[in-house]
């Protein structure tokens, strides 16, 4: 399809199909944010998966005639699970679908609806799935990439080369199943369960269980502290108790007394209890069972910091490429830009054109038109999505002085793209103190998305700008957010 484009916004393609009335399309505004639909989107650079309580689809959106796939998850219908988040996954050659559940199970799919992997993280829910690298600099002298799975009051951290493998040795082993001619075709490959992917996992509910965390990079060890082998993350977590909490997590999972006599002497002394009951009662086997997955101890986590703003709630953290500044939503209708380093506040957006808006209203207008100004104003920012994005907004400067310029990284400049769905507006807001350079008007039914995190990018040539998408839901046209002013 070819590209259109009109005024800020570029079109790429549609993804309307009959297979998203299972998603609830057709009806106005079903992909709003503040529809109160579990709908689920993931972007890709060609493909889109959309995403139910049971169902993924996974679809192409730059080409129609691509083969559509519909992956359904063996989910557990005695405990109700249910899919809560998804992700992609992408390395040099290697795409996958990443699916987290209520339960804590983590699922990886091909893109033929195989299931690849399957591990529980930990009881409970899997709020968001966030994928992210950061490169080597003078912050840091060492490059990381990694998933983070986040559940409430609990973080964990996957490394991106431990994936990679894993994923590897799968596509390997299928591809020779595939040309073995005397591979038995009635043993089904059920995922790769024996096969567990190594992990961190911390506890950072000290505030209260958290509605969304993210880990924003390596930080330096303690003062005072041995230099060690081990690293130390950082963490920033959002909830109802704190709007804002930052944690050094550590590597170690050294634990008290008390955890090492439930962990080590307990079991040995309840095996011996029950070998020595059956020396006497000798009693009949009981037919063996699964063992229950076993899941990994915590490690450190340490208090940072705390806000507490009551009545204040936070909601969403969006965190940007290098991980030092994280966009965070609030119950209040507000948006808060955090330092992720200094761990502090630096820059708060509220409805500050309040009295611009007052002040141009006519006193003859009908009071209709005032109710909806009052309106407009007490939403503000309320269930507002955020993601980064990089804009050329010195493009005519470059350009005169070379036609042969190619834009590098240093002539982006970081933006935050804000869509409130509420008041019908895309803005895009130069950081960190910049102005506001752009305000789209968009459709109640549209979604504000972003393609997922591409392992192995971290030395990209050329470099590849931070793009942002728009997808209507009413009418299924996907377009991206010009990256310069016209």
């Amino acid at each position: 399809m070819s590209k259109r484009s009109h005024h800020h916004l570029t079109e790429l393609g549609c993804i309307a199909c009959e297979d998203l009335t299972e998603f609830g399309a057709g009806k106005e505004g079903w992909l709003a944010p503040d529809a109160g639909t579990t709908v689920l989107c993931a972007l890709d650079v060609h493909s889109l998966a959309i995403a139910n309580r049971s169902v993924v689809l996974i679809l192409g959106w730059s080409d129609s005639d691509e083969p559509r796939v519909k992956i359904r998850p063996e989910l557990s219908p005695i405990e109700a699970e249910r899919i809560t988040a998804i992700e992609w996954l992408v390395f040099d050659d290697i795409k996958v679908i990443a699916i987290g559940t209520s339960r804590g199970f983590l699922l990886m799919y091909s893109l033929r609806g195989d299931l690849i992997h399957r591990q529980m993280v930990y009881h409970g829910q899997i709020i968001k799935l966030r994928v992210r690298g950061t490169k080597k600099d003078l912050m840091q002298d060492i490059s990381s990439e990694d998933v983070c799975v986040v559940m409430p009051g609990v973080i964990a951290r996957f490394d991106g080369s431990d994936i990679r493998s894993m994923l590897q040795r799968w596509f390997q082993e299928t591809h020779s199943r595939f040309w073995d001619e005397k591979s038995n075709k009635d043993s089904e490959d059920n995922g790769n369960f024996d096969d567990r992917l190594p992990y961190q996992i911390w506890n950072v509910n000290k505030y209260g269980s958290c509605v969304d965390a993210a880990i924003t990079g390596i930080m330096p060890p303690p003062l005072m502290e041995l230099q060690s082998s081990q690293r130390y993350y950082c963490a920033v977590t959002i909830g109802d108790d704190a709007v804002i909490s930052a944690f050094r997590l550590s590597e170690d999972r050294k634990r008290s007394l008390v955890g090492v006599i439930l962990s080590k002497v307990m079991p040995v002394t309840f095996s011996t209890i029950a070998s020595f009951s059956k020396m006497i009662w000798r009693s009949e086997p009981t037919p063996t069972s699964k063992p229950e997955e076993k899941l990994q101890s915590f490690a450190r986590a340490s208090s940072l910091t705390c806000l507490k703003d009551y009545p204040r709630k936070g909601e969403k953290l969006t965190l940007s490429p290098s991980g030092t500044l994280a966009a965070i939503t609030d119950s209040l209708g507000r948006i808060l830009l955090l330092d992720t380093q200094a761990l502090v506040v630096v820059r708060i957006w509220k409805v500050s054109s309040a009295f611009i808006i007052l002040n141009s209203w006519e006193p003859t207008a009908p009071f209709s038109g005032l109710s909806s100004i009052f309106h407009a104003l007490f939403q503000g920012y309320r269930d507002a999505n955020c993601f980064f994005m990089e804009m050329l907004v010195n493009r005519d400067d470059k350009c005169a002085s070379s036609s042969y310029h190619v834009p590098g990284k240093s002539d982006y400049c970081l933006c935050l793209a804000i869509h409130a769905p509420r008041k019908g507006i895309i803005e895009v807001w130069q950081m960190r103190t910049g102005p506001r350079l752009l305000a789209i008007q968009c459709a109640k039914g549209c979604r504000l998305l972003q393609p997922t995190y591409r392992f192995g990018s971290l030395s990209d040539s050329p470099y590849v700008p931070l793009e942002v998408f728009l997808l209507n839901g009413d009418s299924g046209q996907l377009s991206v957010l010009n990256r310069f002013l016209n």
